[in-house]
C-alpha cells in the first residue's frame, strides 16, 4: 500500500521515517555510552579513562550518531531526487564535522581540567596548559569551518586551502595577537618564568599580586586590593617585571631599613658607660672582647708616645654609636623572627642632613607577608625605645610644636 502512494508522499515518509531513526538511533547510543562507559570510568578510575570518558565527551560523541544515520539512510529513501540527496547528505557532513570538533573540544576541557590543582576556572597551582587548550580549540574551530563549509558547497576543502594561502597577509594581521601572546606563552613556560600562584609587580599596568590565571591571550593578576589586572600575554615578554617567587622558595623575606640617629647624640662612652652597658646581656660579649683590644692598643701608644698617650684624643675609645651597632646585630641574631642562615649585617651610612642613617639588612623567617610586618614592626619598636640607653636620639625634623615649645622656653628665661 506504501508503493502506491504518491512519489512526493513516499519521499516525504521516507525522511519522515530516517528522522526518527536518527533520533532514536541518538537516544540508544546517548544511554548506552553514559550507562556502560561511565562505569567503566568508574572502576578504572585512571586519570586517561576521566578525559576520554568523560560525561561531556560521551553526551557529545552521541549527537554524532544521527547525523552519521542520515548520511546512511538518504541513499535509501524512495522517489528522492538526486539533488535532494546531495544536499541532505552535504548538510549531514557538514553536521557530523561540526559535532567531531564538539568532541575534540570537550576531550581538551577534559584534559585542562584533569591538571593536578585544577579548579572550576581551568587554573592550576604550577604550569599552566589553559593556554595550550585555547589554541587547540581555535586550530580545530578553523579546522572544522573549513571542512563544514567544504561539505555544504560539495568541494574539496583544499580549494579553501588554496584561497585561505592567498589571504595570509590578512590572517596574519588578524592573528596577530594570537601569535604574539602564543610564542610568548612558549618561552614562559619553557623558560619556567610564571607560574599560576606566582607574586609578580608589574608597576607599567599596575599589576602587583599574586597570578590567577595564564590563558593563550592574557594573564590575570589579583593585586593584593583583590582588583584584578589582566595583562597580554605577550607584554611579559617584551617587557620587565619582577617575580617574587624566589623569595616566596627561599623561607626568607628582606628587611632593609634605615634607622635615622642625630648626629649630636653621638660620642664616646665614658667607664661609667662602660660598666652600665655591660649589664646588657647581649653586649656583654662584644664589650669584653673590644675593652681587651682597646687596652692592648692603649697599652702599646703609651710605650710609643710617652705621656702624649694619656690625651683622650690620642687612645682609642669606644663610641656609643658602634656600641649599638653591635648591639642590634647581636639583638637581630637572638631573634626568633630572623633567618640565621642568611645575610644579616648592620651598617653606618654616610651622613646626611637627616642625621646618620643606620641599614638594618637581614631576612625574616617566614615569607607570610602580616607575620613579616610583625617581626619588622617588633624590631623597630624595641630599637627606637633602647636608643636612650645608648645616649642617643633618632632624628626627627623640627615641627610646629616644637618650635613653639623652643620659643616659649626662651621667653620664660628672658
Amino acid at each position: 500500500m506504501f508503493f502506491q502512494l504518491e512519489p512526493w508522499v513516499q519521499a516525504s515518509a521516507g525522511l519522515l521515517m530516517l528522522s526518527l531513526l536518527a533520533f532514536t538511533a541518538r537516544a540508544i547510543a546517548q544511554w548506552l555510552l553514559l550507562r556502560v562507559f561511565k562505569d567503566l570510568r568508574t572502576q578504572l578510575n585512571q586519570r586517561w579513562t576521566q578525559v576520554v570518558l568523560d560525561t561531556t565527551v560521551l553526551h557529545r560523541l552521541a549527537q554524532l550518531v544521527p547525523s552519521l544515520v542520515v548520511q546512511i539512510g538518504v541513499q535509501v529513501v524512495p522517489h528522492l531526487p538526486p539533488s535532494g540527496v546531495t544536499v541532505i547528505r552535504n548538510v549531514a557532513v557538514a553536521i557530523t564535522v561540526v559535532h567531531a570538533v564538539r568532541v575534540l573540544m570537550a576531550l581538551l576541557d577534559a584534559l585542562l581540567a584533569s591538571e593536578p590543582g585544577s579548579n572550576a576556572s581551568g587554573t592550576v597551582s604550577t604550569r599552566s596548559i589553559k593556554g595550550y587548550v585555547q589554541l587547540g580549540k581555535l586550530a580545530l574551530f578553523l579546522l572544522g569551518a573549513i571542512l563544514a563549509i567544504a561539505a555544504l558547497i560539495d568541494r574539496s576543502p583544499l580549494i579553501l586551502l588554496s584561497g585561505l594561502g592567498a589571504m595570509s597577509a590578512v590572517l596574519m594581521l588578524v592573528f596577530k595577537d594570537t601569535i604574539l601572546s602564543f610564542t610568548a606563552g612558549v618561552q614562559l613556560a619553557s623558560n619556567n618564568m610564571l607560574r599560576v600562584g606566582d607574586w609578580i609587580e608589574m608597576p607599567q599596568v599596575g599589576a602587583d599580586g599574586d597570578v590567577i590565571d595564564i590563558a593563550l591571550h592574557t594573564v590575570k593578576v589579583q593585586n593584593w586590593d583583590k582588583t584584578i589586572t589582566t595583562i597580554p600575554t605577550w607584554r611579559l615578554m617584551s617587557e620587565s617585571y619582577r617575580n617574587w617567587r624566589g623569595m616566596s622558595e627561599s623561607g626568607g623575606r628582606r628587611i632593609k631599613r634605615t634607622l635615622r640617629l642625630d648626629t649630636h647624640s653621638v660620642h664616646f662612652l665614658t667607664p661609667q658607660d662602660i660598666d652600665r652597658l655591660s649589664h646588657i646581656t647581649l653586649l656583654r660579649p662584644y664589650l669584653e672582647g673590644k675593652q681587651h683590644d682597646v687596652r692592648a692598643t692603649n697599652e702599646g701608644l703609651r710605650e710609643r708616645l710617652g705621656a702624649v698617650a694619656e690625651v683622650p684624643a690620642n687612645q682609642r675609645r669606644l663610641t656609643n654609636l658602634g656600641t649599638f651597632r653591635a648591639y642590634v646585630e647581636a639583638y637581630l641574631r637572638a631573634h626568633p623572627g630572623i633567618h640565621p642562615q642568611m645575610t644579616l649585617m648592620v651598617r653606618a651610612m654616610e651622613p646626611t642632613p637627616e642625621g646618620v642613617p643606620l641599614e638594618l639588612y637581614c631576612f625574616t623567617a617566614t615569607t607570610a607577608w602580616v607575620e613579616y610586618e610583625r617581626i619588622q614592626g617588633d624590631v623597630f619598636d624595641h630599637l627606637l625605645a633602647i636608643l636612650p640607653e645608648f645616649g642617643l636620639r633618632p632624628f626627627q625634623t623640627p615641627s610646629g610644636s616644637d618650635l613653639r615649645a623652643g620659643l616659649e622656653g626662651l621667653l620664660r628665661t628672658a
